[in-house]
C-alpha cells in the first residue's frame, strides 16, 4: 500500500466478487500443482475430479437438480448464446420472443441479433416499481409467442423477478423460459427441481465466489435445445458426430479446471457459510448504506428497497463517471459507474445517462460500508455546494 493511502474498499460484486474465500486461492493453486485428471480421459489417480466435483456441489447447491443437466460453459454470456441460439435453430419459421426492459446485453444483443435477421419479432416488456410484474407478462403475449428470456435479479437495481408465477403463466401457455440468473446465485435459494423455468444461466464469478472464465446453465429438456459447438468430448471418440447425451451435448473441448475447483470451493465456503446467514448479512449492510446516502438530499436512489446486495445512485449535477473517479482517487473505493450493459434500463431510469453502482458482498465490513457511506456524502455535500455557488 502506498504510504497515506486509504485502505483499499471494494465495491463492485455486482461486477466480480473480491476478495475470494481463501479456499478458493487454495484450490486453484492445488489444481495447477499437478497434472489434469479427467475421469475416463488421463490415467493415474493424481489430483481431484474438479469436473464432477463441481457438477455434483453445484446440483445439491441448486435444490438437487439433476447434475447430469448442468452444463458448464466459459460464463453466464457464453450460456445464454448457447440456449438462445440452440432453440432458434430448432425454429423453421419466425416467432414472436420477449425479453424485459431490466435485462442485460447479454440477453438484449443475442436477441437484437436474431430479430435484425428476420429469424423473431422481438418485444420488450417494461418494468415498473424495478420489477417486472407476471401480468405484464401475460399482458404481452402473443398467439405465436415461442420464447422469454430475462432476469432473474438486476444487475442494477437489485430487483428480483417473480419467475416462480411468470413461469407458471408461459408453460400453461407452452412458452419456453430461460432464466439469467447471474445476480441470483449464490445470494439467494435456487431450487431448480422446484422453479418452473426450462432452463437457469449461472456464471462462477461473482456469487457464487469462484473466478472469471467458469459459467454454465441447467437444461431440463435437452432436447429442446440444439448442440451449435462440436468438437472433442473424450467420449465416443470413433464417432465423427457429436455425442447427444447430456453434458456432452454442449460441453465441448479441455475445461477450465482451475475455474472448476475454484466454483466447488466457492460452493462448499457458501454451504458452510449458510445462505441465510449471508442473506442477513447483506440485508443489513445494503439497509444501512441506503440509510446513510438518504441523508443527503442530493443522492438520488434508485431502487430504495433492492432484493439483492446492489445499491444503484447519483448525485445531482455531477456526472456518474466523476463520481466513480473521486471515490477511487479520493478515498480508494472500487465502484462501478457506467450503462452497466443495461441500456433500457437505464433509458428509463436515468434518461440513458448511467450511475454508480456500489454492492457489498460476505467480505465487506461493517466499517468499510460506513466509510463508503462517508464519502459519497462528502462528495455529494461538495457537489451540493458548488451547484448552490453557481
Amino acid at each position: 500500500m502506498v504510504p497515506d493511502q486509504k485502505p483499499l474498499i471494494y465495491l463492485n460484486n455486482a461486477a466480480t466478487s473480491w476478495p475470494k474465500p481463501p479456499r478458493v486461492l487454495a484450490a486453484i493453486a492445488q489444481s495447477l500443482s499437478l497434472p489434469v485428471f479427467g475421469s475416463g480421459r488421463t490415467t493415474g489417480t493424481q489430483g481431484d475430479d474438479y469436473l464432477t466435483l463441481a457438477r455434483d456441489r453445484l446440483s445439491m447447491f441448486l435444490g438437487g437438480a439433476p447434475p447430469e443437466h448442468l452444463v458448464f460453459t466459459h460464463n453466464a454470456t457464453d450460456s445464454l448464446n448457447i440456449l438462445i441460439s440452440g432453440f432458434l435453430a430448432g425454429k423453421k419459421e419466425e416467432c414472436h420472443v420477449l425479453t424485459t426492459a431490466l435485462d442485460h446485453n447479454s440477453v438484449l444483443r443475442p436477441l437484437h441479433e436474431y430479430e435484425q435477421q428476420c429469424r423473431i419479432r422481438l418485444d420488450i416488456i417494461p418494468f415498473r416499481d424495478c420489477s417486472v410484474s407476471p401480468d405484464a407478462v401475460q399482458a404481452s403475449l402473443k398467439p405465436d409467442t415461442c420464447l422469454v428470456v430475462m432476469t432473474h435479479g438486476s444487475n442494477v437495481l437489485g430487483s428480483v423477478q417473480d419467475i416462480r408465477a411468470i413461469g407458471e403463466i408461459l408453460h400453461d401457455h407452452g412458452i419456453y423460459f430461460i432464466v439469467d440468473g447471474a445476480q441470483t446465485a449464490g445470494h439467494i435459494p435456487v431450487d431448480l427441481k422446484d422453479l418452473p423455468v426450462d432452463a437457469f444461466v449461472i456464471t462462477g464469478h461473482k456469487g457464487l465466489l469462484g473466478v472469471p472464465g467458469i459459467g454454465g446453465f441447467f437444461l431440463r429438456d435437452p432436447e429442446t435445445i440444439a448442440p451449435i459447438r462440436f468438437g472433442g468430448t473424450g467420449t465416443d471418440s470413433f464417432s465423427l458426430l457429436h455425442p447427444r447425451g447430456m453434458p456432452e451435448r454442449f460441453e465441448i473441448g479441455t475445461h477450465n479446471y482451475p475455474g472448476l475447483a475454484a466454483l466447488a470451493a466457492g460452493v462448499e465456503f457458501l454451504n458452510e457459510t449458510g445462505l441465510a446467514t449471508i442473506m442477513e448479512k447483506a440485508e443489513k449492510q445494503t439497509l444501512f448504506l441506503i440509510r446513510e446516502l438518504k441523508k443527503e438530499e442530493n443522492i438520488m436512489i434508485y431502487d430504495e428497497h433492492p432484493d439483492l446486495p446492489i445499491i444503484a445512485f447519483n448525485i445531482k449535477g455531477v456526472q456518474n463517471d466523476d463520481v466513480g473517479f473521486v471515490l477511487a482517487r479520493g478515498f480508494n473505493i472500487i465502484a462501478r459507474t457506467g450503462l452497466h450493459c443495461a441500456p433500457l434500463l437505464h433509458k428509463a431510469i436515468d434518461g440513458g445517462e448511467g450511475c454508480v453502482r456500489i454492492s457489498p458482498s460476505w467480505f465487506t465490513t461493517d466499517e468499510e460500508c460506513r466509510l463508503a457511506a462517508d464519502a459519497i456524502r462528502e462528495i455529494a455535500r461538495n457537489a451540493d455546494s458548488t451547484v448552490g455557488q453557481a
